[in-house]
């Protein structure tokens, strides 16, 4: 019966972990180059129980076989969905959309940005000029170019090509830095919407095989199906719901047993 506790409140503790997951998606449904969060929840290894009797042979102590018993679920990993976000048209010039073109399979693009401790990435090109002139996102970390460099500008008036290239005043003064990752499922969200790199997942500069295009005055969207994921959500309250009755059959049987089968006369 103890085995019954630590089964159903392992469902409830991989259900809120799932419920704090889909509320942030859902949360950030608005939030310019997000990424939803996907889980996989997995099961521990079953238990294989057997029973020390002579029913299966006739033989005294000879063991038969009972049947496999669960012994709980958690949440394996959490995953981003680096899927593309809609466009939506902003007219505001410092506003870049990145779209995706035809990528590797499994890989991913990013805006590259300088950290304070290396390169950071991002989706979100809600960007803005600074009193320096110079080319950064909502936190104030500067955009980098293609070369690795900050981009300065004199002022808001300037183009975006396709290709990444800013022209000002008729003469193209840099190309956005575009990183491209093989193995985006590496990359660490550092929060806002912020990718670093982790172990050997860092991102190459335009990565040569990266067909991409970008868009001025554009911004992509967060890529967070609403109404999937109050779907999700639903059910990931549910099934919390039950493990939790569960959880009170086993504990009104443990009461009886101890206050009335156990009861010394």
């Amino acid at each position: 019966m103890l085995k019954g506790f630590y089964t159903a409140a392992s469902g409830m503790i991989a259900q809120q972990r799932r419920t704090e997951i889909l509320t942030n998606n859902l949360g950030n449904a608005n939030t310019p180059g997000f990424k939803a969060d996907l889980t996989a929840v997995r099961s521990f290894p079953n238990m294989l129980l057997s029973r020390i009797d002579g029913e299966a042979t006739g033989r005294q102590g000879d063991i038969s076989p009972v049947g496999s018993l669960g012994t709980g679920v958690y949440v394996q990993e959490t995953l981003p969905n680096f899927g593309q976000g809609s466009l939506r048209e902003t007219a505001i010039p410092t506003d870049i959309a990145l779209t995706n073109g035809v990528l590797p399979e499994g890989s991913a693009i990013f805006f590259r940005l300088e950290g304070q401790d290396g390169e950071l990435y991002t989706r979100n090109g809600s960007f803005t000029l600074d009193a320096s002139g110079d080319l950064v996102n909502p936190q104030g970390f500067y955009v980098l170019s293609d070369t690795g460099e900050r981009i300065r500008l004199a002022n808001d008036d300037f183009t975006v090509t396709a290709e990444g290239f800013i022209r000002q005043n008729g003469a193209d003064v840099a190309r956005i830095g575009v990183a491209l990752s093989l193995q985006p499922e590496q990359l660490t969200k550092t929060g806002n919407g912020l990718f670093q790199a982790a172990g050997g997942a860092l991102p190459s500069a335009y990565g040569g095989a990266a067909d991409f295009s970008l868009r001025q005055g554009f911004l992509e969207q967060s890529n967070v199906d609403a109404a999937r994921t109050m779907t999700d959500l639903m059910a990931a309250y549910r099934t919390f719901e039950a493990n939790q009755k569960v959880l009170q059959a086993y504990d009104r049987s443990m009461e009886r047993a101890v206050n009335e089968i156990g009861r010394v006369n």
